[in-house]
């Protein structure tokens, strides 16, 4: 008879570590280069000019525009996910039916759109440098030669990583702005007067406007690591073909895929950055900072199950999201580059 195996899982705290990380890219540094369609050897880059770091700039900027315009609502709805408590929340969003019907009913279609400003305000230079930093990073860390999926993934970390320090802030603004409920958008604070209160009552650093800063690093650092390496290994290993149609919807695939993987790996710092940066449980007491302390404290308050809140809205954002900004990024920094060659 064969005995059952005993399977041992890691604890939390070791999930969300550094030591995880450079596990992860040391492991993948293991791989062999990735290689061309071609059976030519790989060639050292060309040096990038100015001109082409602009396209690239723009290229990222338009693609965060086009996304956060078409998915902000499923945004609003994974922050009150996120916010709401244990099951004796008297306003407990019960699914995300549940959660769209009652904003509906009780503050407006325009609810759906509350702290749109402060990412439409960011979100073009957050995508722009997000893509902006991939590309030059990729290219310091391949020192001109092709890169390894170990590449990839480290020049997404480290992009996200640029990418958290500046959205930060804005970030804190607009999660404040989604927690409130039953006030409709017309009747809500604006999005520079909110700002100007965070600043003026709570101060400029980590306990003020850029509170969560290590919750959203995780964030962004994570969630690019994993969509870029996923990505471009994927893409360097599927065969090219002269059919647009087809190229377009292995690229929709690719984009969406790795969107939906990485959100579902990074959304504990996601929970974790949601609970520092808005409301307390208890007024004038700060409960949550920290992103592994925060992380840790929710599990053992409401159950491990409770780190993956928002789960379904959040992919059902980041999914196509994933699939949208990298289809805008490639086709419009292709367009560019051809017509102001």
């Amino acid at each position: 008879m064969v005995k059952p195996v005993k399977l041992s899982f890691p604890s939390l705290s070791s999930l969300f570590t550094v030591d995880s990380v450079i596990d992860f890219i040391c492991f993948y540094s293991l791989t062999k280069p990735v290689m061309s369609n071609s059976n030519s050897a790989p060639t050292p880059k060309q040096p990038v000019s100015w001109k082409r770091m602009g396209q690239q700039f723009a290229s990222g900027g338009s693609a965060g525009l086009v996304e956060i315009c078409l998915m902000h609502p499923l945004d609003v709805v994974k922050t009150r996910f996120q916010l709401q408590g244990g099951a004796n929340d008297p306003t407990r969003y019960n699914s995300v039916g549940h959660c769209f019907r009652t904003m509906y009913r009780t503050e407006g279609f325009l609810s759906f759109y509350k702290g749109i400003l402060p990412p439409i305000l960011a979100e073009t230079p957050k995508r722009a440098v997000k893509f902006f930093c991939f590309e030059r990073y990729r290219d310091l860390f391949s020192a001109g030669q092709q890169a390894t999926p170990a590449v990839y993934a480290l020049a997404g970390l480290c992009s996200g990583l640029t990418e958290g320090f500046v959205i930060n802030p804005f970030e804190r603004v607009k999660v404040q702005l989604q927690s409130e409920r039953n006030i409709k958008l017309s009747e809500q604070e604006s999005t520079f007067s909110k700002a100007r209160k965070i600043v003026k009552n709570e101060g400029l650093g980590m306990q003020g406007i850029n509170r969560g800063l290590t919750a959203t690093l995780g964030r962004h650092g994570v969630w690019n690591m994993v969509y870029f390496g996923f990505y471009h290994s994927v893409k360097a290993h599927i065969p090219q073909t002269d059919s647009k149609a087809k190229e377009f919807g292995i690229k929709l695939l690719m984009g969406f895929t790795g969107g939906t993987i990485a959100s579902t790996v990074n959304i504990p710092y996601d929970v974790a950055k949601s609970r520092i940066q808005g409301p307390q449980p208890v007024p004038g007491q700060i409960k949550y900072y920290y992103a592994h302390r925060t992380m840790l404290l929710i599990a053992r308050e409401e159950g491990f199950r409770a780190l993956f809140k928002g789960l379904v809205p959040k992919l059902m954002r980041l999914g196509p999201s994933g699939a949208i900004m990298m289809l805008v990024y490639d086709y419009l920094s292709t367009y560019l580059a051809k017509r102001y060659p």
